[in-house]
Order: C-alpha cells, then structure tokens, then sequence
C-alpha cells in the first residue's frame, strides 16, 4: 500500500517545491515510487512553474516576429511551437519528396488577404501597431509588443472562420488509406533503400510518424485491410525491440511524448526515476533527432540480419570482446583498413563501452 504524500502547498516556487520533493524522494524506499507516486510529485512542481511561468512578461524581438512571420501556415503552425500536446498539433500531408513525410498544410497567402477583408484590414493594422512600437519606449512599448503578438494570432483564427483548415484528424484519414508498398534494395554502401512513401530507413519518417502516433494510431486501428494497420504495428514493435530494454530512458521519453506531457513534466520524471536531469532542450533533441535515429538504425539492422540470413549469404564475425557473433557491416563494426576483413575486432558497441570506462578512469 502507497503512503500518504504530505505535501506543503504554503510553498509557492518550484525552487523551494523542488527541494521538498528531493527531501520526500530520500526519505522513502524505492519501492513506494510508483508511477503514480512520480507523477503526483511531478505535478506538484510543474504547478508552481505554470503560475511563475504566468508572471513573466512576452517580449516580441525581431527574431521572434522573423519566426512568426515564417511559420504562417495554420493555427497548427502557431501551435507546434510547443511540443506534442505541447508537443504535437501537427497539420500533416504526404509530399512527393520523401524526406519530408509530413509538413504543415498552406500558410495565410496574399490571396487570403485579398479575399478576405477582415484580414486585410488587420494586416494594415498590424504595420500601424510596429510603428508604433518603434517609437515607443518604457512600459508602453511592453504593452504594444503583446498587442502585437494577440494581433498576429488573430489572423488564423480569422482564416479558420472563413476557410475551414484542414486539421490533422482529416489528413490522417489520407494516410489510413495510403498505399505503403515498397522495394527494398541494398545499396553501394550496403545500406537498405526503400523506394516507399514512408520507409522505417528515414529517421525523419519516423520522427514524423512518433509526432502524429495518436492521431495516426487512432485512425488506422480495426482497419486490417489497410496497410497503416500493420504499418503502425510494425512501428510499435520496433520501437520496443530497438530502446525498451537497451535504452529505457529514451523509451519512457517516448511514452510521455506520446501522451501528451511537456518537457518540462518529462525533465521532472526522468530525474525522480533515473537520478538524471536533462535540459529541456536536450529532451527535444533526443525526440526529435536521436531516438529516430535510433530507431531507423534497428530497422536497418533488423532487414540486413533477415537479409543476409534468408536470401543471401553474409559475412559475420565473432566480437573479440563480448564474443557475439554479428554481421560485419558498419552498424556494428567501424571500418578498418588494416584489417583483413575491413573492420575492426571489437564490435562498435564493445568499443563505446571501453571508450566510455577508459575516459572515466582518466578523469577518475
């Protein structure tokens, strides 16, 4: 039975809830932190970080206006500064090229301006509000740059009333009924290349996937005759083969991005259960670039392996220090010229671990 957490809500910062928790955390067994124990704990902080959060004043800098200007696309433009949840109201359609599998859908046009007359007359004022806060000074000028930033908001909000924006539940079903066959072939560096529209080789294709999983998953589930069906199964499944053991961090990272917690509730997990706090910025690195990564590399993996096991035969070799059997290729040993056999003895893994060991004996 889980015991009862006394938590004293006279503390207002996350400064002064943070070091209550740290206190509450070890001062009880590892057991009694489960999953709900976490999350109250978690909550508890992220409470206190949205009222401060509250309390801090926007500032529209030239940068950021260049960044909104840029990302006129639709409200989901707006709104995928945030990060699924926070983090994930993408507006999504196939393209041609490949390497983009999922894009943001049209932005406000010179066409939306002229055809719609509450739009254009708010674009003129918008012009007038920046030269006012050119002039400004003080505390008016901090008033005008908010007023600026509701005012460049209002604009999709507009366009939605007019044009009803595709929103991402419409263009999943696009995809629930996409033809995803594909060729597989090897190429010159003896990698696989799909010739796809969504290969599992691509980490942005799976970065893309990850991003719009409940969206995606909701749509295609029950659909058996459809290949996103097996698709977003075969996903799930590579994705527990390739992190969930050998990389649980990154596989809870995962989870939460999935359902809909924000870095900032991450970064408060991660640390309660593995003692490691990341930077939010380091979070959304690991989800966009380095789990995709990841997981397209095991997907490489997993066809080579089938590949040079069933239809042609392969090269393998033992490691000389864990002592598996594995297939010599470049995803799992470095090339070596000197070698006969063109790669190193130790496998790619062995050799990060020794890499690791040997830099904290040196700094130890």
């Amino acid at each position: 039975m889980e015991s009862t957490i006394k938590l004293d809500y006279t503390l207002k910062t996350p400064e002064e809830r943070k070091k209550l928790v740290e206190e509450i955390v070890k001062n009880i067994s590892p057991n009694q932190l489960t999953e709900r124990y976490i999350e109250t704990l978690s909550n508890y902080i992220i409470f206190a970080m949205d009222k401060q959060e509250k309390k801090k004043k926007e500032i529209l800098t030239d940068n950021r206006m260049i960044t909104i200007n840029k990302r006129e696309t639709s409200y989901q433009g707006l709104a995928s500064k945030f990060e699924n949840g926070e983090d994930g109201i993408y507006n999504i359609t196939i393209e041609n090229d490949k390497n983009v599998l999922l894009t943001p859908k049209i932005g406000i046009s010179s066409k939306d301006v002229a055809e719609i007359p509450a739009l254009g007359d708010l674009r003129e004022a918008i012009e007038v509000v920046k030269g006012q806060v050119d002039k400004a000074t003080g505390k008016r000028k901090y008033s005008l740059k908010k007023q600026l930033i509701d005012m460049c908001k209002e604009q999709y909000a507009i366009k939605n009333d007019v044009k009803q924006i595709m929103f991402i539940s419409q263009t999943a079903k696009t995809f629930a009924r996409g033809d995803f066959r594909e060729d597989i072939t090897i190429d010159e560096n003896g990698m696989p290349q799909s010739n796809g529209l969504c290969s599992f080789f691509n980490p942005k294709h799976i970065s893309a996937l990850l991003c719009n999983y409940s969206a995606l998953k909701e749509e295609s589930e029950g659909k058996f005759e459809g290949d996103c069906y097996y698709m977003m199964l075969d996903l799930e499944n590579l994705v527990d083969d390739v992190l969930k053991d050998d990389y649980p961090l990154y596989y809870d990272l995962l989870i939460y991005k999935i359902d809909g917690r924000s870095n900032a509730e991450i970064q408060l997990l991660l640390q309660l259960k593995y003692g490691i706090k990341h930077s939010v910025e380091y979070i959304s690195s690991l989800w966009r670039n380095k789990i995709p990564k990841l997981v397209a590399e095991g997907a490489a993996k997993n066809y080579l392996n089938w590949y040079y096991t069933t239809q042609e035969k392969g090269h393998w070799k033992r490691c000389s220090r864990c002592g598996q059997v594995k297939l010599a290729h470049n995803l799992y040993f470095s090339k070596n010229k000197t070698s006969k056999d063109g790669f190193y003895s130790i496998c790619k893994e062995c050799r990060n671990k020794k890499n690791k060991e040997d830099k904290i004996v040196k700094e130890g």
